[in-house]
Parts: structure tokens; sequence; C-alpha cells
């Protein structure tokens, strides 16, 4: 089964009165990882390797790193390890956080695409 992280500190992936599964990039019949923070998120990365799929979150609680320094972190270790990111979008409620998140992950895969 696909592995989806989704990171986020408050919404419950697995809701049942929400439909957060919507968001997901690979699909409802997953094994759903709920990470709150980026600790967490880059332990898992780093015990696990890449998931299939990632939700991100922009704001993970106050001062925290948010969910772009994640994906800042997910584009180095793509880097360092010659790796694409998996398949990702995000749910976050921080409209500009949410863009941020997606121009860095798109860029990141513009860029290796041309080497």
């Amino acid at each position: 089964m696909k592995k989806l992280i989704w990171l986020d500190d408050i919404r419950n992936p697995i809701e049942t009165r929400m439909d957060w599964l919507a968001y997901s990039p690979i699909g409802r019949e997953v094994e759903v990882v709920w990470l709150k923070d980026y600790y967490q998120f880059t332990e898992w990365i780093l015990q696990h390797g890449l998931p299939d799929g990632i939700c991100f979150d922009h704001d993970l609680g106050a001062n925290t790193p948010s969910g772009y320094e994640c994906a800042k972190w997910l584009v180095n270790y793509c880097l360092d390890n010659q790796l694409y990111p998996p398949l990702w979008s995000s749910q976050s409620a921080n409209p500009v956080g949410k863009v941020n998140i997606n121009r860095l992950l798109k860029n990141f895969v513009r860029s290796k695409e041309k080497n």
C-alpha cells in the first residue's frame, strides 16, 4: 500500500466528518503517516526514506519551523540523495504559504528535469 505523509499539526487526516484525503496526490487508498512538526517530518524520512506522497500544511504551530521549512529540507534531502520528491499537495489554509511550498517544489522538479 502507498504511504502518504500528512504534515499538519491540527487536521486529523482520517477524521470521518471531513474528507481531508481529498488532498492526497496519490489517492485515498493509502497508509497515512500523520506527522505534526518539522522534527517528526525529517526524522521519519531519515528513518524510512521518501513516502509515495506528502500533504503539506504551512503553519505547524507557534515558534516552530513551518511546512515551507519542511519542503526546503525535502529539496536538500533529494539533492543529497539524487532523488525526485514524491508527489505532493497542500491542505494549508495559509494561501501565501501554500503558494510558496508549491513554487519551491515545482522549481526543484523543473531544475532536475533540465539536468
